[in-house]
């Protein structure tokens, strides 16, 4: 536990900006969750439309400093790469 008063306050503000910064990361990961889930089913063109939530939120979340940008630069071109595998793999 914390002793001094500058770092009882530190703990409280860490406490406030983990919560805050919860909500964008869960949300940027249930959406990468719908795209990948998408994708295994084959539902190829609803992975292609939600993929755009999945940027959005992930963007946020970077933009919020709950991730960091290379991360979600990671994440995109991830989805993006797992994507046009399966659409080349659907028009085979």
């Amino acid at each position: 536990m914390a002793n001094t008063k500058s770092a009882l306050k530190r703990a409280r503000q860490n406490e406030k900006r983990r919560l805050r910064n919860r909500v964008y990361r869960s949300a940027a990961r249930t959406y990468v969750k719908k795209v990948r889930r998408l994708v295994e089913e084959g539902k190829v063109e609803d992975a292609r439309t939600a993929i755009v939530s999945a940027i959005k939120a992930l963007d946020k979340a970077a933009q919020k400093g709950a991730i960091h940008k290379n991360n979600a630069a990671r994440r995109k071109s991830r989805l993006f790469k797992l994507l046009n595998q399966a659409l080349a793999s659907a028009s085979a």
